[in-house]
């Protein structure tokens, strides 16, 4: 029997929930089954109530200063109750109660993490391309952020920005550049892609943002929600948190209204980046995205490619390989310059490193050709 996908959750006559793990279907307990009818969108947890919490665990300025951006007058409380913040539900006596929603203490609360504990973004920076335990570990920075989430993510935006490497280099018209290792929109896009569309329902797990030296990796909590599957998310949308996802196109943290991910896309293609990396492994989506290939490998390639030429390359051979190497898309004349050294002396340079097999020309001979590692 086929099931086509769809927005349901299909449950068999015995009212059980089966989910695809390999070739393997196994049975959904009772929270997993809640959490993917949020995720199809049967249910919005932002609508869930928050039984605990109170009209006066809100910060009023944080409403005041989003009433004033959709132009609605009449007053914050008014806008908490007539805009879907508040839900009421009958309990077990027939009385009707009233409560504020997950989504009322995610934007607007004083302290969100009171009631959601790992509703918070954690970033760990590592030393080098992996990461490593025990006595091998190479964690450098292991930071958390907190709040509701205007503030948590311009805190996480701008911890981030610390740690995304320039590169700076001598075009090809004489004058130096600097690129970020990876376009902005594009890591800014993984991060808060990952805040707006995570799964709040899942409180055992927060967001955790890796950064290596070659690559940032974004845990979200959840499966990717409705129809969206790795291999169609560059066109197929479908907000888990549209609440969320409003509030935050409103405050331009999501710059891109469901096209981000496929901006994202053509921006690294476009910097000569990898293809972003997205997959989804039990109830935890990964977003990777890279750095460009010859801009990799400032560490492990540099200490084999001297180990290689120690006895083969004179002190003003490397030189010019070593600035090759960072400055890739250069042509001789270029390089010269940046060095301050003879044309000359550099052509005969390039000619060794190209004989060698270290470099390459690339681009036509109209051009002149530029530079790169082979």
């Amino acid at each position: 029997m086929r099931v086509a996908p769809s927005m349901k959750v299909h449950a068999n006559q015995a009212d059980v929930v089966y989910y695809r793990v390999g070739d393997k279907s196994k049975t959904m307990n009772f929270a997993q089954r809640t959490q993917l009818m949020y995720a199809k969108g049967e249910r919005y947890f932002e609508n869930a109530p928050v039984h605990d919490a109170k009209m006066e665990d809100l910060d009023m300025g944080l409403v005041e200063d989003y009433t004033k951006r959709l132009n609605y007058h009449k007053g914050a409380e008014s806008f908490i109750r007539e805009n879907g913040f508040v839900t009421q539900i009958e309990d077990f006596h027939g009385q009707t109660r009233t409560y504020l929603t997950s989504a009322a203490i995610l934007l607007f609360a004083k302290n969100p993490q009171r009631f959601f504990p790992r509703a918070r973004v954690r970033i760990i920076r590592y030393e080098g391309t992996e990461a490593k335990v025990g006595r091998e570990m190479n964690v450098i920075k292991d930071v958390s952020f907190e709040g509701p989430i205007r503030d948590l993510t311009r805190q996480v935006l701008d911890y981030v920005r610390t740690q995304v490497k320039e590169h700076t280099y001598l075009g090809a018209d004489g004058f130096f550049r600097t690129d970020e290792q990876y376009p902005e929109f594009c890591w800014t896009e993984v991060c808060v892609n990952a805040i707006c569309h995570r799964d709040y329902s899942i409180m055992g797990t927060d967001i955790q943002i890796k950064i290596f030296d070659d690559h940032i990796t974004v845990d979200s909590p959840g499966i990717l929600p409705g129809l969206v599957r790795p291999n169609n998310i560059r066109h197929t949308h479908f907000s888990r948190n549209p609440k969320i996802a409003y509030y935050m196109h409103e405050y331009e943290l999501v710059k891109e209204f469901g096209e981000g991910v496929d901006r994202m896309y053509r921006e690294m293609a476009a910097a000569g980046c990898p293809a972003p990396e997205i997959k989804q492994e039990d109830f935890m989506v990964y977003a990777t995205i890279k750095e460009r290939v010859d801009l990799v490998g400032n560490g492990q390639l540099n200490g084999q490619l001297n180990g290689q030429l120690n006895g083969q390359l004179n002190e003003s051979q490397k030189e010019t390989l070593d600035f090759i190497r960072t400055h890739a898309g250069l042509t001789a004349k270029a390089i010269a310059l940046a060095l301050g050294k003879p044309f000359r002396t550099i052509d005969k340079h390039i000619h060794t490193l190209t004989y060698l097999g270290i470099i390459e020309r690339r681009g036509s001979k109209k051009s002149g050709g530029y530079y790169a590692l082979k």
